[in-house]
């Protein structure tokens, strides 16, 4: 029996320097627990709305005063005093209380906060850890996941030219959780050698990755084979793995083509593109690879790569449980972005997960480019089952808190497994 005594919000900054919101929930026995709240640069049309002010004297325009206000107000007033017997029944008022498809009205900044704040407590009452609290919750057993650190950025995440906004390595092959989080570590320090020495500047995009001067994928795939080579690494799924984020809803143009480094192409030569880099590279994941409503195109680009990669859909998918299930009807990628921020409340997100899983979908568990320390993501990873978590590069201290919290977790629990779910064919992952 959860029963809230006091909920109160506070404008913080993320890690672009941009406000978001952090939420502090207090129970009636003295309990208290505070949670930050990420927010993306690269949305889905589909996304559940953050709250912004858009009072262009203040932020920009980007302040979250009236999400702050709601949850210290409306949602305070709803909440406190009452008894709800689980998350998912706060999670429902919270629903129904904003009254919206898409969580406007109260923004989805603020209901996210407190549904995790009320996950986090409801983990305490039941005196486990949050993982552990998570997987009850989600009926699946516990597995640490393979880290997918983002260690070159482009699109909207970095001031280069190049527009394949996420280029991932992950190293698969690893013997366990630690040994992943080092293997990313030295193969990023080996990139940022390689980058330094071929004149390109080092400095860091919104995710801690390298935005180098470079303008087509196929030459940063190049820097990245050599670098995992040069940690010592053999590249590929027996050793460390790339895994691409086009981002492609943002590479769409007015005529329905897609500019990549100066070129425009259609849905079947970037499908061509991408068929190419997998003969050549070792990409074993390709993220939102078409356009959110290029589904017509995703489908052909399911049929011709689906069993050779993993095909995961974000702002395609917007870890809406209706929308997954639309494309698992319609044969459409083999694979879940999950954002807890994205669909706005966290037994949404459960049930995203479990949609995904009962279709033999994988799941990978995601940050946002406006970050907080606030390592929920990683409970969520571990305690789901997913097999994978991306957090961006192993630098900067908010997307470092994720990988931290899987080596603590790891350490407790060295009983728990590594690695990618298996799916229900018996296969991991794609």
């Amino acid at each position: 029996m959860l029963r809230i005594a006091r909920l109160h919000a506070v404008e913080i900054l993320d890690s672009r320097a941009r406000p978001t919101l952090s939420v502090t929930l207090e129970t009636d026995s003295g309990l208290r627990v505070r949670t930050g709240v990420p927010a993306g640069a690269s949305t889905g049309s589909r996304e559940a709305v953050e709250l912004r002010d858009g009072d262009e004297e203040r932020y920009g325009g980007q302040g979250v005063r009236r999400a702050v206000a709601h949850v210290n107000g409306e949602i305070a007033l709803a909440l406190t005093g009452q008894r709800f017997a689980s998350l998912e029944e706060v999670d429902a008022t919270l629903i129904d209380l904003d009254g919206t498809p898409d969580k406007s009205r109260l923004g989805a900044n603020a209901i996210i906060g407190v549904s995790l704040a009320a996950a986090r407590t409801e983990a305490a009452q039941y005196d486990r850890a949050l993982w552990q609290h998570i997987a009850a919750l989600a009926g699946a057993p516990p597995l640490l996941p393979v880290p997918h650190f983002n260690v070159v950025n482009g699109g909207v995440h970095a001031s280069n030219n190049l527009d394949f906004q996420e280029f991932m390595i992950a190293p698969l092959g690893a013997a366990g959780l630690p040994d992943a989080v080092r293997a990313g570590a030295e193969v990023y320090a080996r990139l940022k050698a390689r980058l330094a020495a071929g004149g390109h500047a080092v400095g860091l995009g919104d995710e801690g990755g390298f935005a180098p001067a470079l303008d087509q994928p196929e030459e940063v795939l190049r820097e990245l084979v050599a670098a995992i080579t040069d940690a010592g690494y053999t590249p590929g799924r027996d050793g460390v793995a790339i895994a691409l984020d086009p981002a492609a809803s943002e590479l769409r143009t007015e005529d329905g083509r897609y500019r990549v480094a100066g070129e425009e192409l259609t849905s079947d030569q970037l499908i061509d593109r991408y068929e190419e880099i997998v003969d050549r590279f070792p990409v074993w994941s390709i993220e939102d690879g078409l356009g959110e409503d290029d589904w017509e195109g995703w489908e052909r680009l399911t049929a011709r790569l689906g069993d050779r990669v993993q095909l995961m859909g974000d702002d395609l998918f917007v870890t809406h449980p209706a929308i997954i299930a639309e494309a698992i009807g319609r044969n459409v990628g083999n694979s879940a972005l999950i954002k807890v921020n994205q669909i706005g409340t966290v037994t949404e997100t459960m049930a995203a997960i479990g949609v995904c899983r009962g279709a033999g979908y994988t799941q990978m568990v995601s940050h946002r480019s406006g970050e907080t320390t606030d390592a929920f993501i990683a409970d969520l990873a571990v305690g789901a089952g997913c097999g994978q978590l991306k957090s961006g590069a192993p630098a900067r201290g908010e997307r470092v808190a994720k990988y931290n919290r899987l080596l603590e977790i790891a350490d407790a629990h060295p009983e728990l497994p590594f690695g990618l779910a298996v799916a229900a064919d018996g296969a991991p992952g794609a």
